[in-house]
């Protein structure tokens, strides 16, 4: 467990929530989930599904998703063999639901031209796997969470103290390009030379609430009662809404997703138990060739 400045209680639960993070982080990992998330699949069945996906890429995650036991490996009878998600997979679904709903509401959407009016214009809606991802590309690299954590229990900090509760075994320096690429997502904001959440920092609370419940073995519906993140906010959140990156959102395959499940993800309460997604959720009724690689960390963000 890596060791941090916070409380004993949050410490162990923020290294849980990094572990968990660990498992889904990894590029193509929800997508993957996700196509098992109906019903178990052949190789043969998975691979159409994900077309933009090579054996040299496709069979290594499978396995690391199995090592997490995540996906399960079944050998019906020989040479018919299938993967399917274990209890534990499936009781991530709800948890990537509510990953997904702050995608929605605080990621910047990329722009399409308008055919009518030739005019950029932000697409309507992104798949749901799409944001899942580009979220964990936020908050998934190995300091993030520690960082984030530290900042919601303490407040306001100056980066000597922020460094002390999040990276105690790092040097000083180590903070910084830390903190700056957080800074830079919009998830953290300085302020003079104190550091402290934005508005869509601390709307991450649904997101690390459900992560540590899942986490725990805790039914979701019990997620708002989290000691640090079940607090309404303390620091002052400025300005509201989606935050602004260096740059534009990279394009998320260019699909429409069903009116129901974004009206499901948009009504959802965070300390509810979110909805179970359904076949074809997380993708269009046309595949796409191959969505665009986002980069895992480090770098400007969407």
């Amino acid at each position: 467990m890596a060791t941090t400045g916070l409380p004993r209680s949050t410490q162990v639960d923020v290294a849980r929530v990094t572990e968990s993070l660990e498992m889904i982080t990894p590029l193509w990992s929800v997508w993957i989930l996700m196509t098992l998330s109906t019903q178990p699949l052949r190789y043969a069945e998975i691979k159409p599904r994900l077309p933009w996906l090579n054996d040299g890429t496709l069979h290594p995650k499978l396995r690391k998703l199995s090592d997490a036991g995540l996906v399960e490996r079944t050998e019906v009878t020989q040479g018919h063999v299938t993967y399917g998600l274990t209890g534990r997979g499936a009781d991530l679904l709800p948890v990537l639901t509510v990953i997904a709903a702050w995608g929605e509401a605080h990621l910047e959407k990329p722009l399409v031209k308008n055919k009518e009016t030739g005019k950029l214009e932000p697409l309507a809606t992104v798949a749901p796997a799409q944001n899942i991802e580009d979220t964990l590309a936020l908050i998934g690299p190995r300091h993030a969470t520690p960082i984030l954590w530290a900042l919601k229990d303490r407040g306001a900090s100056s980066a000597k103290a922020l460094s002390a509760a999040a990276m105690p075994s790092y040097r000083l320096s180590n903070i910084y390009p830390q903190v700056d690429r957080l800074v830079s997502d919009g998830l953290v904001r300085k302020d003079g030379r104190a550091y402290e959440l934005t508005a869509n920092g601390h709307a991450l609370a649904p997101v690390y609430r459900a992560l540590s419940a899942w986490a725990t073995g805790r039914p979701l519906a019990d997620a708002g009662t989290h000691p640090l993140w079940g607090q309404a906010p303390e620091a002052k959140q400025g300005k509201s809404g989606p935050w602004l990156t260096t740059q534009p959102r990279v394009s998320a395959p260019a699909t429409a997703v069903p009116a129901a499940t974004i009206s499901a993800l948009s009504t959802q309460s965070p300390a509810a138990p979110a909805t179970a997604w359904k076949g074809g959720d997380l993708f269009s009724h046309r595949m796409p060739a191959r969505p665009i690689a986002l980069p895992q960390a480090g770098g400007p963000r969407r």
